[in-house]
């Protein structure tokens, strides 16, 4: 079904771990589709997960790159652009990360000091990528930048603590980083709030089974699969969303404009 949707673009993807991660998804796909890209994810997560496996299954060169360093994300762009032979076309953030939510730390209770890098890590790494992309002129006109964002940016959940502020903030500079990039280069930026997902990131957050349970339960389609997310991530790479652009897009089910499910009903009155 996608085969050449992405023929001949070059990309960057970040934040492949394993093979359940929405990044490792992606790679796999984008390579079906006939795009080139490289890999990156900060150095000890390289060290931690498998991508080696992914590279060599899609031809493509891992470039390690710490997304809050300027340095190293510049680096991370020329490396790209010298292995690619050219300007990106797409970028794939997938990059985040909780100290609180790591350690259990609860939102009242909150590390200011960890919650500064959750911040840093999960948010303004994006409008990192966008400075330094811009600073370099590295994506093409029409170019297509896409970051993961979650629900929790607008409601409340109590599990998902101080991430719920850095994905807000995640689709703030999305739409504020997104107009200036079309106004003076064509390039779209936008975010995928998708559902409840079974990777490393998601299984380590505290009550996440139960929720991903209630979650597809009151989803008219279910939970949306990381492999869907992918499929939709290509959508917002190819030439086929052009105009779509500062957009925080559900992928979820219809679970954002679900107040509640016959199911959800018939399990909180025990039928």
């Amino acid at each position: 079904m996608l085969e050449n949707l992405l023929k001949g673009k070059r990309g960057i993807i970040t934040g492949a771990l394993n093979s359940s991660s929405i990044a490792w998804k992606v790679a796999e796909k984008a390579h079906a589709a006939g795009a080139t890209f490289t890999l990156s994810n900060a150095p000890i997560a390289l060290r931690m997960g498998e991508i080696k496996s992914l590279a060599e299954q899609t031809n493509s060169e891992i470039i390690p790159a710490d997304a809050t360093n300027m340095d190293e994300i510049a680096a991370l762009y020329q490396k790209s652009m010298d292995f690619l032979g050219g300007k990106i076309d797409f970028v794939l953030h997938s990059i985040g990360m909780s100290m609180n939510v790591r350690k259990n730390i609860s939102y009242d209770s909150l590390n200011y000091d960890f919650w500064a890098k959750t911040l840093d890590i999960s948010a303004m790494s994006l409008h990192k990528m966008l400075a330094v992309a811009k600073k370099l002129d590295a994506i093409s006109e029409w170019g297509s930048v896409v970051t993961l964002s979650y629900i929790a940016a607008q409601r409340s959940y109590p599990f998902y603590n101080d991430m719920a502020e850095a994905k807000a903030m995640l689709e703030s500079i999305v739409r504020s980083f997104g107009y200036h990039f079309a106004r003076e280069k064509k390039i779209r930026i936008n975010s995928i709030s998708q559902s409840p997902t079974k990777t490393t990131a998601g299984s380590g957050i505290k009550g996440f089974s139960e929720f991903y349970e209630f979650a597809d339960a009151n989803s008219p389609l279910g939970n949306a699969s990381a492999d869907s997310c992918a499929d939709f991530c290509l959508a917002l790479f190819s030439d086929l969303t052009r105009m779509v652009t500062m957009q925080n897009l559900y992928h979820d089910g219809g679970y954002s404009t679900t107040g509640v499910s016959y199911e959800v009903m018939q399990k909180f009155l025990g039928q």
